[in-house]
């Protein structure tokens, strides 16, 4: 059970997990000139194809890793932190479920009434490790110091994780009350700075966090400015947030209509005696 969030030690770990599971090492490290890297560094000259064998167990060791670190959260919340959940009313079928949710039951087929949090998980390796049979792993570098491009800092990563929340918000009504949250261990780039707070403020997501305190011994972005991307410190403020989310009574809609026709619907909701209850008829207003 992890006691602390991602480091340089879960990187080994993994490493050292996939080694004992009979994974070679062709399979895990770029071999370069007899040696072999996690990634190539920047230091040599090498061309040749990306490595894409670790890519299936890494995914298996990160949705894990991160079940086991958010599970003691969940239990407080009275929930379960499930793997692979399924729920064809969300756009979550057999082959495309969510990474992680918390729920109220600990099945993998769910309703959308038992799902409070849904997470997509987007991690990798993030920094350098030479490896030999001898020695052992041996730290490199940070991120910074590669070629390769891990994690939330790779577009195809952050595109996959954008579309899936967005299907998941396509999908009707019954899943505008669940928070979405994307899961990374680095930065993103600049590129995405304010694309993440616009989609925190449209209600796409409810943010993509880094459980990576420490991605790199030089700057990086740790926050984009509407804190619709934050690098979280410890455990514990992972666990306010997750708090927060659950708590909230929130909801998500979308619309774009006529000014004339958004108005009425404003001039109705504001009839009602409450804040409460303002809201409620302003959704089911802008909804019909």
């Amino acid at each position: 059970m992890p006691t602390k969030l991602w480091d340089i030690d879960t990187e080994i770990r993994y490493f050292r997990e996939a080694l004992r599971s009979f994974l070679s090492e062709e399979q895990l490290f770029y071999q370069i000139k007899g040696s072999c890297y996690a990634y190539v560094p920047k230091s040599i000259s090498s061309e040749g194809n990306t490595l894409q064998s670790r890519n299936s167990s890494i995914g298996h060791f990160t949705e894990k890793w991160c079940k086991d670190l958010l599970s003691p959260i969940a239990r407080k919340l009275g929930l379960y932190a499930v793997n692979d959940v399924k729920c064809d009313d969300l756009a979550l079928p057999l082959r495309s479920g969510a990474d992680l949710a918390f729920c109220k039951t600990n099945s993998k087929q769910q309703s959308p009434k038992n799902i409070k949090l849904i997470f997509e998980i987007k991690m990798s390796i993030v920094n350098n490790y030479m490896y030999s049979r001898q020695d052992g792993l041996r730290y490199l570098g940070d991120y910074k110091t590669h070629r390769g491009t891990p994690s939330l800092l790779r577009s195809d990563s952050m595109l996959k994780a954008i579309g899936k929340a967005v299907n998941i918000r396509a999908s009707g009504d019954l899943g505008n009350s669940i928070p979405i949250v994307i899961l990374g261990n680095s930065p993103i780039t600049k590129f995405y700075e304010h694309k993440v707070d616009h989609l925190l403020k449209a209600g796409i997501v409810q943010g993509f966090w880094s459980l990576n305190p420490n991605p790199c011994d030089s700057e990086y972005l740790a926050q984009s400015p509407k804190c619709g991307f934050s690098t979280l410190s410890d455990i514990q403020e992972l666990q306010f947030k997750c708090n927060e989310l659950v708590n909230k009574d929130m909801r998500y809609f979308s619309s774009m209509i006529p000014k004339e026709k958004l108005g009425a619907i404003i001039e109705l909701a504001s009839r009602e005696s409450s804040r409460r209850l303002k809201a409620e008829k302003f959704i089911s207003l802008i909804s019909e």
